[in-house]
């Protein structure tokens, strides 16, 4: 039989601001775990290739063109083509609405994570 918790921390959870997964600050988009990494890679680096991302997030070149598309189409990243002598080159940035986005995100899951362990302060 499982133990029962101290206290209910579910009325701390009920009021982190968008919570409900339907919820306008919870964004799904980025929630998405190659997103998610695509867009915390482009965060630290001023720019990523192609090549760089798939190898940084150890994916697939489908896995990747398929999420950086839905990040592009959101305004989240850009994506400039050209060519490197005779090869292809695709170079991704994150733009500023992508690390907007990505700081409400994270700040949204801070909150989250104080709510679920019961307000403690990181220190």
């Amino acid at each position: 039989m499982a133990a029962k918790p101290r206290h209910d921390d579910s009325s701390a959870l009920r009021s982190v601001p968008g919570l409900a997964m339907g919820s306008r600050s919870f964004d799904r988009l980025i929630h998405e775990q190659l997103r998610l990494g695509i867009l915390s890679a482009l965060a630290v680096n001023p720019s990523l290739s192609f090549t760089e991302l798939k190898e940084m997030l150890d994916s697939t070149d489908g896995n990747v063109s398929v999420h950086a598309r839905k990040l592009e189409d959101a305004g989240y990243v850009s994506c400039k083509k050209h060519f490197k002598g005779r090869t292809p080159r695709t170079v991704f940035r994150l733009t500023a609405k992508g690390r907007r986005a990505l700081t409400r995100y994270l700040d949204h899951m801070e909150a989250l994570i104080r709510a679920a362990r019961g307000g403690e302060q990181s220190g």
